[in-house]
């Protein structure tokens, strides 16, 4: 059996282990800071690998233990969760990059959480059954929930406390939907369930459908969609950079798990279930697109703009897979990985801002000193560029192939949503950027202007603190340049997502390989 498949929820899992050892015998943060990359560098080879073998079209089948996939656990790597794991080890390095400047060595069992973290997020992309989706969410939240408290206090602890809690209620009804799924179809295989809903005596509809509900709504406040989105933009304001970059992933997972499940339980196939839940989804990813907009537009601080882009970005995701076209999902994959990126940079360029601009933060309507304000000033240049959708940057590209995908019954609302929303977020991030890096105190002193703008009572006047550290802007630097190279690269990442649409799309390949599988000593 190759074992493939299995190596990026291995590795970081022995590399948390092997960061518990060394942070328990006191050896020395750069000891642990080794082992955190080899860890890393390991999984994200591991990733490469299974992009080349899933672009080959290749399907690959991991069984742990001596058990058939419908009643074992089974790994599955198809272009899909390839891609997945593919961005998330790309968006991991930049967040490791930044973490060791500095803040792993105040926040305890950094690096151990965060290799776990890892283990959760892509065994949720890997699993082939739904009962080990939801163990991969518990491993990647509770290492989510030691990563923002770990050295917090104050508003960061009340809004982990508040991100805890939310969790935790979802957690509970997906564990409920899962009993009820399982005593309805006798198995949580995904393969399994997508042959027996196909299958499925009238009188059992009703229970499934409000089963699988109860799903979508699981998956959907993980994907931080309206109305369950409330707890994303305080929790992801008050997160540490590294953490909240890292963060940008996760809503990533709710909606693979939207379109891994819309796909294979509620295609074509799926007899009375094909298309159930889109008809509620689409109107609520547009809502939220909106709201989200408003957000970029109404932010003070920088922060909670990338928190919102966060859910822009999401919403958008939702209505491209949602219009249940090969196309629209292959350039909704293209999108998936450039905001994952650009939304990830603005955290951490806004972290910067926020320390070196003293008692004045990241909020935008305070003026003060900034640092090396000509190179933070282009890195944020760059990164508002690409998620307005500019020429020639990857937002651009991204949305482009959106639009020219979306089918010409859906163009007069999908066009105005994304068009309008990209308009509201330009001038957001226009506002923002003009203020934090183009309207100095100096400047406003030469106009007759106040040089501090209070913008809230009780914030003093900024004093800088310090200039960038070399390791936080080459993590910038490198979440920007992934986006550039997606950009150079265009063509042949289009052309493997739109592969990965149409596989996604005809899930047959997909059902009959997982059913088919058998352990090596079993094998006819």
């Amino acid at each position: 059996m190759n074992h493939l498949a299995i190596l990026p929820v291995l590795i970081p899992l022995l590399g948390a282990a092997a960061s518990l050892f060394v942070e328990h015998r006191r050896i020395g943060t750069t000891v642990q800071r080794s082992v955190a990359w080899v860890s890393m560098l390991a999984t994200l080879a591991a990733a490469v690998a299974l992009v080349m073998r899933a672009g080959e079209g290749q399907i690959l089948v991991y069984l742990l233990g001596d058990w058939p996939a419908r009643l074992g656990i089974a790994l599955m790597v198809d272009r899909l969760s390839a891609l997945m794991v593919l961005v998330t080890g790309l968006l991991a390095v930049a967040c490791l990059l930044h973490a060791c400047s500095g803040w792993d060595r105040r926040a305890p069992h950094f690096h151990a959480l965060f290799q776990f973290q890892l283990v959760g997020l892509n065994g949720a992309f890997l699993t082939g059954d739904v009962f080990n989706l939801f163990v991969f969410f518990e491993v990647l939240l509770i290492a989510s929930y030691g990563l923002m408290l770990s050295g917090g206090r104050g508003v960061r602890m009340a809004a982990g406390l508040h991100y805890v809690a939310f969790n935790v209620a979802a957690s509970t009804l997906f564990l409920i939907a899962l009993g009820l799924l399982y005593g309805l179809l006798g198995t949580l295989n995904m393969a399994e369930l997508a042959a027996r809903i196909a299958q499925l005596p009238a009188h059992d509809l009703m229970m499934v459908k409000a089963t699988i509900g109860l799903l979508l709504v699981v998956f959907c406040a993980k994907a931080a969609l309206l109305p369950l989105y409330l707890w994303l933009p305080e929790t992801y304001t008050r997160a540490p950079a590294a953490v909240a970059a890292l963060f940008v992933v996760m809503t990533k997972v709710g909606i693979y798990a939207i379109l891994r499940i819309g796909a294979l339980l509620l295609g074509e196939p799926a007899g009375a279930l094909a298309g159930y839940g889109w008809s509620w989804l689409l109107p609520a990813a547009v809502a939220t697109l909106a709201l989200a907009a408003l957000g970029v537009l109404a932010a003070s601080r920088l922060r909670m703009l990338a928190a919102y882009l966060v859910l822009v970005s999401a919403a958008t995701l939702l209505i491209a897979f949602g219009l249940r076209q090969p196309d629209t999902i292959g350039a909704g994959l293209y999108y998936l990985a450039h905001s994952t990126f650009v939304a990830a940079a603005i955290f951490l360029i806004a972290d910067f801002v926020r320390r070196s601009r003293g008692d004045a933060g990241d909020f935008t309507e305070l003026l003060a000193p900034l640092p090396a304000r000509g190179l933070v000033a282009v890195m944020y240049l760059v990164a508002a560029m690409s998620v307005a959708g500019i020429p020639p940057l990857s937002g651009f590209i991204g949305k482009l192939a959106l639009l020219q995908a979306v089918p010409a019954a859906d163009v007069a609302w999908v066009w105005s949503a994304i068009l309008i929303s990209s308009l509201m977020v330009i001038v957001g991030l226009t506002r923002a950027g003009s203020r934090v890096f183009w309207r100095t105190p100096a400047m406003l002193q030469a106009a007759g202007e106040p040089p501090v703008a209070v913008a809230a009572p009780g914030i003093a006047p900024a004093r800088p603190r310090h200039a960038t550290r070399p390791l936080e802007s080459a993590a910038i630097a490198l979440l920007l340049g992934y986006g550039i190279a997606m950009s150079l690269a265009a063509g042949p990442i289009i052309g493997y997502t739109q592969a990965a649409g149409a596989q996604l799309m005809a899930p047959g390949d997909y059902i009959e390989q997982l059913r088919a599988t058998l352990p090596d000593r079993r094998a006819p």
